[in-house]
């Protein structure tokens, strides 16, 4: 190969793909999201109201029309997204000085920090047991429950407290961190092996990373099945049901390698396939069962969404109540987690299928 076709960057330092994600991963859980900074997701977010509201005018109430325009939007938000962060990677391919701004990108595409802090809040506003104090206590710790989930808040007991924000650690934790740090590794991986094609054909980490966020909004903004949304979010929210598919299958095989049990790896892995089988989304009761088996909680039940109740299906039955110590068993998991699957890509780019040496010796 010919040192001349290699992107600049990718010829000084022909890991620069990995190393980015690592350095992203960890800006994510230094920094987390800063609030006064203006997040990608915002501004995905002020594109999908924009073009709701056109889809919106152009289709009325007419499920055809709407269904063809959830479409167009969805392709047009995801393309859009993931042409933005193509050309952050192709400035910082010809212009190395330039690889803190995708470093700040990719970071600004995990959840990891926001996540354990806002499941933290909840947890460390519930009184002790042996307050004695009144239910009125738990108001703050139901206020911050509120910021993070969808169910119903009010009038949530201590156990219903923490059994919500175990599963909202679980099933964020794919979505948040897994399933975006799943496309950076893959986008990154594609740059190490055909380095020639970087600039010129392969999408890298940021483009994948920032049209799975593109996905995952669409769905959060449009995936409800009510009113025109039941027509206009189904393309969204599909097709984020299709790229977090795989990551949390994923998760579900190697969380039990971060609990320290590989030898049950396969067998919680079908059981949390199986008893999240149930649940109406293809990928949360998968990872909620994922995480009950491997922190060995006991997830699931009756929740109420607007007033209506909605029984959730059970997970891990013969594990124990979530508690506070639960929780921070989750969120240890996902970091435990984050850093064997980095460990796993950093040693395929070092490994016999991605030979680097001929990169830096032409």
């Amino acid at each position: 190969m010919e040192a001349s076709v290699l992107p600049p960057l990718l010829r000084l330092v022909p890991l620069a793909p990995m190393l980015a994600v690592l350095a992203g991963v960890a800006l994510d859980r230094l920094v987390g999201d800063p609030q006064r900074w203006l997040h990608p997701v915002q501004v995905i977010g002020w594109g999908i109201g924009w073009f709701r509201r056109v889809a919106e005018d152009w289709a009325g109430d007419r499920p055809g029309r709407l269904r063809l325009a959830g479409t167009g939007l969805t392709l047009l938000v995801v393309g859009l997204s993931g042409l933005a962060g193509w050309q952050v990677e192709r400035l910082t391919l010809v212009h190395p000085v330039a690889l803190p701004l995708l470093v700040i990108a990719l970071a600004s595409a995990l959840a990891g920090r926001s996540l354990e802090q806002a499941v933290q809040a909840v947890v460390a506003a519930l009184p002790p047991f042996t307050s004695g104090r009144s239910p009125a206590d738990l108001e703050l710790a139901r206020q911050r429950l509120a910021w993070i989930v969808g169910r119903d808040v009010d009038g949530l007991c201590r156990s219903e407290i923490l059994r919500a924000a175990a599963e909202t650690a679980s099933e964020n934790a794919v979505d948040g961190v897994f399933a975006p740090l799943f496309w950076m590794l893959l986008g990154a991986l594609l740059w190490c092996a055909w380095p020639d094609r970087a600039l010129v054909v392969l999408p890298g980490p940021l483009c994948l990373a920032w049209s799975f966020k593109a996905a995952s909004t669409l769905d959060s903004m449009l995936g409800y099945r009510q009113g025109r949304l039941r027509w206009l979010g189904t393309a969204g929210a599909r097709l984020d049901d299709l790229l977090t598919w795989l990551p949390c299958r994923l998760v579900a095989l190697s969380l039990p390698l971060a609990a320290g049990r590989p030898g049950s790896a396969l067998v919680n892995c079908r059981r949390a396939l199986l008893q999240g089988r149930p649940d109406p989304s293809p990928n949360a009761g998968v990872s909620q069962a994922a995480y009950a088996l491997a922190a060995d909680v006991h997830l699931g039940g009756l929740n109420h969404y607007g007033g209506l109740p909605k029984l959730k299906p059970v997970l891990h039955a013969a594990g124990r109540p979530a508690d506070a110590l639960a929780v921070t068993r989750m969120l240890q998991l996902t970091r435990r987690l984050t850093g064997l699957w980095l460990l796993s890509a950093l040693a395929i780019a070092l490994g016999g299928c991605i030979d680097v040496t001929p990169w830096s010796t032409q």
